[in-house]
């Protein structure tokens, strides 16, 4: 017989209200300056590259709390942490976020979330004439 635990609902209203209090939110193994696994970097520098503000990213180590451990990973129903959250949406871990980020979709995803400033086209050089 295999014991599944169950969320309580304090943990939950805990998670829901970690999830929903920034525009991005991320469960990581240790910090990020000081990442304890090598996905959590990874997702780290990710967001670094798209140069996430500060004040609209939160981070909570999930060492330092293993009912938060194990219960991100009922609460979102994936497996592994690193995750990340969107505007209070799971986006994924660290290989759905790499991929993303290849793809252009994360870069959509933070400007459309008004998370990052939208990239404008460089403008068309033209011939000044003075």
């Amino acid at each position: 017989l295999l014991a599944h635990r169950h969320l309580t609902q304090q943990a939950r209203a805990q998670i829901e209200s970690a999830v929903s209090s920034s525009p991005v939110v991320l469960f990581m193994k240790g910090t990020p300056d000081a990442p304890e696994c090598g996905f959590s970097r990874a997702v780290v520098q990710v967001l670094d590259l798209h140069n996430v503000p500060q004040e609209k990213m939160r981070t909570y180590n999930v060492l330092a709390d293993p009912e938060l451990r194990s219960g991100i990973k009922e609460f979102s129903e994936w497996p592994t942490v690193p995750q990340v959250y969107v505007n209070g949406e799971f986006v994924g871990g660290c290989d759905i976020l790499l991929n993303m980020h290849q793809s252009g979709e994360l870069e959509s995803l933070l400007e459309k979330g008004d998370i990052i400033p939208k990239s404008t086209p460089a403008p068309e050089t033209t011939a000044s004439t003075s």
